[in-house]
């Protein structure tokens, strides 16, 4: 087996495949050395797309989707491979036109591709999660590499047609975008790994991280998960740490919302389940006061894993298309900083601007991961095994169905909320309770809120604009002439019949309920107007002797 030092090697606890070496410490799986795999996959990736470059671009056929080419690499080398100092291992290849098309769909070219994960040593994440498998993150913080087990390599390869269909319907989607598979096989093991993007770039510190399922039975990160530098908490620890959620623009949260309900109808039409929502929190008030401190987690976080630096080499490469998270929901990133304190505002733009309950600005940086769970007889059977100890609606595994609609349902209710607006004085008196009256915007007259001495003046002012455009329609239809559609009740008639026609004149008809729909009055010259038939062209005027009966006063 390529780096191990024998069959015999002690090792320590395992989660999984993955083990700890206890002579050296380094990260193992299924008794391969972690230097080992990441130098296997290298010779392997640069092989295979160099000699993909060779042929000629085409249409993807179906066939295309299950072909598997090998290699192999004697340590020797030979006339396709070069010599290493690795054991002999063989090298696969899954589907190879079929993800040279994804990776084209995804403004990767070869030479980007195969220079990010390549020319420069694969980096090990520290915190790989509680699934047994091994994490690799490219020195340009681009692509992530992780290994797979047998079933899940092989739904993914089942999968590819659909997901084939989805990508050319739909760029935007949060679901993983996956670049290749491919597998390692030594010493009588197989390795299988998948490429993917990275969702939580390195260089911007996450503050809080959370991977949540919308179930909330044993949802709860353990004692040990604490204990690390950043833990991942889930979702019982989501509802108590912000049990308001976090609060996102209209925009922001419709389009997120949207693109959710739309990537958990396709994983429910291929029966998939037990999906996570991986998030990834950056406080920008927090990362200011680091700043001002002259450390914290963003200088831990680039030493731990390594820094993210440009390489004076290489041509500027072109940043993968839809793989952050703004452009995952909007199709396009744009500059939402809010004008930060950081030090690497350019590389900001990827995240979802938020803000916390208490006014803290938040980026959010998300993706949907593990979508490679189908809800095959295991899974059946874990389901009704803890549905008999507990409440089964509330347990993480859960038919495709149940499992996408309660996911819906928690992330749009519970995890992202919409910023509320300033409620409306005028909607209040319009139900019935006690408010002020609110004035047609093209008065000009400030709105009067109940609330806006708790926010800043310009946010009020914000909150004002957002206001009236969205309800255009219902001044439109209760205002004429830029006259209020709420104003003081109809005094009651005076002694002097010109004083009476000064103050109707002036006055429509207030009374709750009836404000909203009735036309504004018209008098003096306009009711003569009126009464000899011509409107001025707005034929729901109407005239004093429409309100008021005729008497001889």
């Amino acid at each position: 087996m390529p780096g191990s030092s024998g069959t015999t090697q002690s090792m320590k606890k395992t989660i999984g495949h993955r083990g700890v070496e206890t002579t050296t410490g380094e990260t193992t799986y299924k008794k391969t050395t972690s230097s080992a795999l990441k130098g296997a996959i290298q010779l392997g990736i640069a092989h295979t797309v160099g000699s993909l470059s060779q042929k000629a671009e085409r249409d993807v056929l179906m066939q295309d989707f299950v072909v598997v080419e090998s290699i192999f690499f004697p340590s020797e080398g030979s006339n396709l491979t070069p010599a290493h100092h690795y054991s002999d291992f063989r090298f696969k290849t899954y589907a190879p036109i079929a993800f040279r098309y994804f990776r084209e769909m995804f403004g990767i070219r070869p030479d980007d591709y195969m220079y990010s994960l390549c020319n420069e040593p694969l980096i090990e994440l520290s915190n790989p999660g509680a699934s047994g498998s091994i994490f690799y993150v490219s020195s340009d913080d681009e692509f992530i590499i992780k290994t797979v087990q047998h079933k899940e390599a092989e739904f993914l390869q089942k999968l590819l047609p659909g997901y084939f269909m989805n990508i050319n319907q739909n760029k935007r989607t949060l679901l993983p975008k996956f670049y290749g598979l491919y597998c390692v096989q030594a010493g009588g093991k197989n390795i299988r790994i998948v490429v993917m993007n990275n969702l939580l770039p390195r260089i911007i510190p996450m503050h809080l991280k959370y991977d949540l399922k919308g179930s909330t039975y044993k949802r709860r990160a353990s004692p040990k998960e604490r204990e690390k530098a950043v833990p991942t908490y889930k979702d019982l620890d989501f509802i108590q740490d912000m049990p308001d959620g976090l609060l996102l623009e209209a925009d922001n949260y419709n389009a997120l919302c949207k693109t959710i309900q739309r990537d958990c109808l396709l994983l429910q039409s291929f029966k998939i389940m037990d999906y996570s929502l991986l998030m990834g929190i950056h406080n920008m008030e927090q990362a200011s006061r680091e700043k001002d401190r002259g450390g914290g987690p963003l200088g831990e976080s680039v030493v731990s894993e390594g820094a993210v630096t440009p390489d004076q080499r290489r041509p500027q490469p072109q940043r993968s298309l839809y793989c952050t998270a703004m452009e995952s929901i909007q199709g396009e990133a744009r500059d939402i900083c809010f004008q930060l304190v950081c030090l690497y505002c350019t590389l900001c733009m990827g995240g979802i601007p938020a803000r916390s309950s208490k006014g803290e600005r938040l980026l959010i940086y998300i993706g949907i991961i593990d979508i490679l769970q189908s809800y095959r007889f295991i899974k059946k059977l874990e389901h009704s095994w803890k549905a008999l100890v507990h409440d089964g609606d509330t347990v993480s595994v859960h038919r495709p169905g149940f499992y996408a609609e309660r996911f819906q349902q928690f992330m749009c209710n519970t995890v992202f909320k919409k910023i509320p607006l300033k409620p409306s004085p005028s909607k209040k008196s319009r139900g019935g309770g006690q408010g002020g009256l609110r004035r047609a915007p093209t008065l000009g007259a400030p709105t009067p809120l109940s609330h806006a001495t708790t926010q800043p003046a310009v946010e009020s002012r914000v909150v004002y604009h957002s206001h009236f455009k969205s309800t255009d329609a219902e001044a439109d239809s209760s205002t004429l002439s830029g006259r209020p559609d709420l104003v003081p009740k109809t005094p009651p008639l005076p002694d002097n019949p010109a004083d009476g026609e000064a103050n109707l004149s002036i006055s429509s008809l207030g009374s709750t309920g009836a404000a909203s729909t009735s036309p504004p009055l018209r008098f003096g010259a306009e009711e003569a107007a009126d009464n000899s038939g011509n409107l001025f062209g707005n034929e729901d005027a109407v005239s004093l002797s429409d309100v008021i009966p005729e008497t001889n006063i």
